[in-house]
Formats: structure tokens, C-alpha cells, sequence
């Protein structure tokens, strides 16, 4: 007689529908616990000198964008002429400047730069070589592994993409969303398909060293074939990496205003078993021409030579010097974030103050959740390395929420490595929450 198999696990309900909200976690703890009470913390932070063998890296916010995307929740500007852009500009490096003479800069020079937005690639060849000299000239480039640029195709031309590569852009990233003229058009996009092939062939005679492609799944009006013709686009043009994001929708997009008009609770797009299945979809095929899929997100050709050090780093707790309206940093374990609009940035600046509008410090307990979760988004992670650096096992810290994601067959411990395997990682910011403290799992942005 043989034995019963044993009972499946019961795993948690999947979301099914897309409903409004924040899915990707970025950071923690969520950002709906940073106060300005808190402010206090952030200028100590700042009169501190680093801890030993922390990496610098700067995060530079460019807001403006030809359009609004339908999908965008972020600080965005569409009407700003060339002198309000300079100001702004002008603002950014005023803020630099203040930070350069702060003890917590401790004499170091950044391992990694990162420019987004908005439409980083929307400022003019002469804005961007004033902004970039204005940098170089406080904070040296000399030590920098990787310099980042986001890019919106229908904004490059050959002449400023070999701007971008004379500045020291070494990774660019094109936001291409999808490839379909009407996919693009009722997103929001401002760049059409034709866009994308004259930057992308630009790009490829200029010679960075790295060149990514975005691609979100559920976007409105998009169909499996539609899906389909996109990753064997995405093969063909043969680029350095792929991130592929599964579509959400923010408080505060256009999706969202419209939702709540029409009294609908769920969003127009994708619902997360299909972008699931289509992002599954995309790695097999990645697969199958060479890629290796080394996060949640991200495919990458050669993963002996692409690298993502912004991610890498922040990730593993170095600072992030962050300037720009609505930025968010971290120096010395407090995390802040600029004012939120722009002529309060650009004013406070203009009389001699930093715009830092709220900050929080994490508690040692807060640190470790943090990086974690962060971390396994790749993956994989080492306990020892948890344990060198916090003096705690995750292993036993963790141990409920680890067994339960196991339990769900998600997650696998191996000797000194932590796994989540594909169907975990197509799903994991919100098996992520299992990590959080109680006060933070029901938090609006996570």
C-alpha cells in the first residue's frame, strides 16, 4: 500500500486583482514613518564622522519630463523653461556644497553616482556638463565604479548621448516600458517605438559600458502577444541587462485619479497572476538566449561584467548623498528626505539652508530588517554575513517568517544560504512584509 503524498502547504491568498497602492519595497523602515520631528537626527548625522569602510554614493534628482506618465507617483515637473531648470541646477550644487564641508564626508570620494528622475536625460548637453563639472568640482569623480543615467529614448540624440559618455555615464539606462506606438501613448509615454531604436543604436556606436532596458508587464491595454513580441524585442536588440517591473498603481498617478472618479477599486491593468506569468514568461526566454536572471527584477547578458553597484551598495547600508527636490538619502544609519516641491527646495537653498523636510533613524533591530529584505530580492543571501555585521543570526531572528515562506515553498536554507526560488521571487516585496516589525505591516508605502 503506498503512502499518501503529504498535504500541499497552505499559502498565503495572491493578490488577484490590481488595486491601488504601493507594491515594490524600497526601502525600510516605510517612508510613512519618517517625521520632521526627526529632523534633529539627520543634521547629527551630519556632524558625525563616518564609520569606518562605508561607501559614498550620490543620488542626484533631476524632475523633469517631457510628460506625465498615467502610471507616475513620483515628483515630477512638465513646465519649467530653461531658467527655472539653471535654478534648480544652480540649487542642487548649493546643496552639494553644503554637505562637502560636513564631518560626515570624512575625506571620502563617491564609489557610485546615480542620476533619475524624472527625466534625467531631458536637460540640454550645456546643463548637463554644468551640473556634472559643478559635482566633480566638490566631490571628485576619480573613485567612481559605475555612474548611472536614466533615460527617456525619445529625449537622446547622438549628440547628447556622446555628451553622457563624455561626463563618465558608464551604466544607461533607457526606459522603454514597452515597444507598441499605442501601449505607449495611452500609458503616458512621450517616446515612441521609433525613438527607442534610433537611441538604442546610438548608444551602441558611442560605447557605453553598459547599456539596460526597461520593461513593465500589465501595463493598460496590453496583451499576452503584445508581452511576447516585447521580450523577443528585448532579445534581439541584445542589451547589457533587462529589469523587468510588474505594473502598479500608486496613490496620486492619473490611473489612480481615474479609479477613484469612477468609483472602481480595481485598476485597469494587468491583474498580478498574469504579470506574474508574464515575468516568468520573460526570464525563461532570457533564459533560453544567454541572460541569467540575478534578482527580482534583473537579467543580465554577462554577469561577470555588469554590475549594479548602486543597488549592491545601498543595499549593504552605504551612505547615500542624496540632492534634488523629494530625494531620499541616508548618512550615517538616519535616513532623510528632501522637501517635496519645488520652489521651497530651490528657496531654502537660495537663503542658505538645506531642504531636508523629514528623517528617521533606524534601531539596530530596524537596520538588520532592512538590509535583509533588501537583500533577498537577489535571490540569495549568506547568514554569516548578517551575523558578522549585526551580531545576530537571521537564522534564529527570523525564524518564524523564514519557516512559514518555506513552508508556502517559496524558500529553502542550505548550509549558510538563504533561497528564494522563482515563483518566491516573482512575488517577493510582498513576502517581504513577513520581515517587517508589526507596527510597519499595514503601512501605506512600504
Amino acid at each position: 500500500m503506498s503512502t499518501p503524498a503529504p498535504p500541499t502547504p497552505n499559502k498565503p491568498p495572491l493578490e488577484t486583482k490590481t488595486t491601488v497602492g504601493n507594491y515594490f519595497v524600497s526601502n525600510y523602515p516605510p517612508f510613512s514613518f519618517w517625521k520632521k520631528e526627526s529632523l534633529p537626527e539627520i543634521e547629527a548625522a551630519m556632524e558625525r564622522e563616518p564609520a569606518v569602510d562605508t561607501p559614498l554614493g550620490v543620488y542626484a534628482h533631476i524632475p523633469f519630463c517631457r510628460k506625465r506618465c498615467h502610471f507616475c507617483y513620483f515628483r515630477v515637473y512638465t513646465d519649467k523653461n530653461a531658467e527655472s531648470i539653471r535654478s534648480y541646477l544652480d540649487a542642487m550644487l548649493k546643496e552639494l556644497t553644503i554637505y562637502v564641508n560636513k564631518p560626515f564626508i570624512g575625506g571620502r570620494k563617491p564609489s557610485f553616482i546615480y542620476f533619475g528622475g524624472g527625466t534625467p536625460s531631458y536637460l540640454s548637453s550645456s546643463q548637463l556638463f554644468h551640473l556634472t563639472d559643478g559635482m566633480k568640482g566638490l566631490l571628485p569623480w576619480d573613485e567612481v565604479k559605475e555612474v548611472t543615467f536614466e533615460c527617456e529614448p525619445g529625449t537622446l540624440t547622438n549628440k547628447k548621448l556622446k555628451t553622457l559618455h563624455e561626463i563618465g555615464v558608464t551604466r544607461l539606462s533607457l526606459g522603454v516600458e514597452n515597444f507598441d506606438d499605442h501601449i505607449l501613448e495611452i500609458n503616458g509615454r512621450a517616446h515612441r517605438g521609433g525613438e527607442i531604436d534610433r537611441a538604442y543604436g546610438y548608444a551602441r556606436e558611442v560605447g557605453f559600458q553598459q547599456i539596460n532596458i526597461d520593461l513593465i508587464a500589465g501595463m493598460l491595454d496590453e496583451t499576452e502577444d503584445n508581452w511576447k513580441a516585447c521580450v523577443a524585442k528585448a532579445i534581439e536588440m541584445a542589451p547589457d541587462s533587462i529589469t523587468v517591473y510588474q505594473m502598479e498603481v500608486p496613490y496620486n498617478t492619473t490611473i489612480y485619479k481615474r479609479m477613484k472618479e469612477e468609483g472602481k477599486l480595481a485598476a485597469p491593468v494587468a491583474d498580478w497572476d498574469t504579470k506574474r506569468h508574464w515575468t516568468d514568461y520573460a526570464y525563461n526566454e532570457l533564459a533560453k538566449n544567454g541572460y541569467t536572471v540575478t534578482s527580482a527584477y534583473t537579467a543580465v547578458k554577462d554577469s561577470s561584467k555588469v554590475t549594479f553597484e548602486y543597488r549592491d551598495q545601498l543595499w549593504a547600508g552605504a551612505d547615500l548623498l542624496s540632492v534634488g527636490v523629494a530625494s531620499f538619502g541616508h548618512i550615517g544609519g538616519t535616513h532623510y528626505q528632501n522637501h517635496h516641491d519645488f520652489d521651497p527646495y530651490v528657496e531654502q537653498l537660495g537663503n542658505g539652508d538645506l531642504p531636508v523636510h523629514r528623517a528617521l533613524t533606524p534601531g539596530d533591530d530596524e537596520r538588520l530588517i532592512r538590509e535583509f529584505v533588501l537583500q533577498l530580492k537577489l535571490g540569495s543571501v549568506s547568514l554569516q554575513y548578517f551575523t558578522n555585521k549585526f551580531g545576530t543570526n537571521p537564522a534564529d531572528r527570523f525564524a518564524e517568517p523564514l519557516q512559514r515562506i518555506a513552508d508556502w515553498g517559496f524558500l529553502t536554507i542550505e548550509g549558510d544560504r538563504v533561497n528564494i526560488n522563482r515563483e518566491g521571487l516573482l512575488q517577493v516585496d510582498r513576502l517581504l512584509h513577513e520581515f517587517f516589525l508589526p507596527e510597519h505591516r499595514n503601512a501605506r508605502y512600504a
